[in-house]
């Protein structure tokens, strides 16, 4: 595909970045110098400085077939000008980043796709609810649902708990019922391994498991975890991200949030009217601990600063509360963050890299989820008819080594994949891939 990438900050950046490894033709535009060298000198794309709603810039990259414009500016303005230009001047699907939740209403999408602009992307919104989701599903590091609902992604950190720990999936398929559940992947060590039946769980793996509904109990007493209901949560900076988790969250349990900023704090006073608005500094321990940080159920630091979101959860881990959530988004600290001891990172340029990706993919994909911390991605496919994996069971076809498939749905009844499942055209799957075998498991789905 021929993508074009409208601003070269951190979401654009990294989505270059993810497409390139792609094989995709990507050019990227921005009006900024300074951020265009880096990429020039590190990333096979093609940059353009200049602005992205000149005209005469866009009708010159357009003149050849442009399958995908995205715009991911700062500016919500320059997103929404540029992608209707761009649609206007030939590209075949435009997205635009935007900051108002109003427009993402029903009726305003119809009316943008009237303008030309395909998608709307709010990153703040969509890793809002990735940390809503993770309030409900206490019990992992990370979450995702596919197919409705009737079967979902989960993270387990093994700790001296979990019954699992020394021994292989082959014992653990003996010991334990597993047919509702199965681990798709382990993350060690900052590797991630595709596992086979003779792989050993050891302390401090992250497992990933695809589970239908009726095997999360089960899977969680092979991990020894559990879910509890969050009833107490604070909220660490009023951003976008720690606004939206409130509004929802101060329905059913008590949220506190702190802020430093006070026109913020008075600003989200008249939105939020049940949570309770603090204006102090976010690094003052002493603030925290006279708010109740030891009495929290949840604790989620979404701050614009990465080291102040890992250094709190640290604390509230220390202090005894049970879940902690941190925004992480300088890319170099994730894994630190993920070694110590914080049970989820957050990162809002993966969540909408991902939201994004589904559009550069094979038409039949249906979601894709890249895995924070981890070089990897869940992807759900649509199978449609005479497929290459409808002919034999999944043993008996050259599925490739760094790829594996978890389960799927077929007829909206959910199943787990084993070695004798036989996939069906209409069944929708989600299979676990390391980045090399992307390109070679999307031949078995076309």
């Amino acid at each position: 595909m021929r993508i074009i990438i409208a601003g070269a900050g951190e979401v654009g950046t990294h989505l270059a970045k993810m497409l390139s490894n792609e094989n995709h033709d990507i050019l990227l535009i921005d009006p900024e110098e300074n951020r265009l060298k880096p990429i020039d000198s590190t990333l096979d794309v093609l940059t353009y400085h200049g602005s992205a709603t000149s005209m005469s810039l866009l009708q010159s990259i357009l003149k050849k077939k442009t399958d995908l414009f995205i715009a991911v500016t700062h500016s919500e303005d320059t997103n929404i000008v540029s992608a209707v230009l761009a649609k206007k001047f030939g590209a075949v699907k435009t997205i635009a980043r935007i900051d108002n939740l109003e427009y993402m209403e029903h009726a305003s999408d119809e009316y943008f796709k009237t303008l030309g602009i395909d998608s709307l992307i709010y990153p703040e919104l969509i890793a809002a609810r990735e940390v809503l989701g993770l309030l409900h599903e206490t019990g992992t590091t990370e979450f995702m649902e596919f197919s409705g609902g009737t079967l979902a992604m989960y993270v387990q950190k093994l700790d001296e708990k979990a019954p699992i720990i020394n021994k292989t999936l082959k014992e653990i398929s003996i010991s334990f019922k597993t047919d509702k559940y199965r681990a798709v992947a382990i993350k060690r060590n900052d590797k991630t391994i595709i596992p086979r039946g003779q792989e050993k769980f050891i302390l401090g793996d992250l497992v990933y498991v695809i589970s239908t509904r009726e095997g999360i109990d089960e899977m969680m007493k092979t991990s020894g975890k559990e879910n509890f209901e969050a009833k107490s949560i604070m909220i660490l900076g009023g951003s976008r991200i720690g606004k939206h988790v409130a509004l929802y969250m101060q329905k059913s349990c008590e949220v506190k949030l702190i802020d430093s900023n006070l026109e913020r704090c008075e600003e989200l006073a008249d939105i939020l009217e049940h949570t309770l608005i603090i204006n102090g500094d976010c690094r003052n321990v002493d603030l925290l601990n006279q708010e109740g940080l030891a009495h929290m159920d949840a604790f989620v630091a979404v701050t614009g600063n990465s080291e102040t979101n890992i250094l709190s959860c640290l604390l509230a881990k220390k202090m005894g509360v049970k879940r902690t959530i941190a925004e992480v988004e300088n890319m170099e600290y994730i894994n630190l963050a993920e070694n110590s001891g914080i049970d989820t990172i957050i990162n809002k340029k993966i969540s909408a890299a991902s939201r994004i990706f589904r559009h550069t993919s094979n038409p039949n994909v249906t979601q894709v989820k890249y895995l924070t911390g981890a070089d990897a991605e869940i992807i759900e496919f649509t199978v449609p008819a005479n497929a290459r994996i409808t002919r034999g069971t999944l043993r008996s076809m050259e599925f490739p080594e760094d790829a594996l498939i978890g389960g799927g749905t077929r007829d909206g009844i959910p199943f787990i994949a084993t070695g004798d499942t036989i996939i069906k055209a209409n069944d929708k799957v989600v299979v676990f891939t390391l980045p090399g075998a992307y390109e070679k498991i999307t031949k078995f789905f076309t």
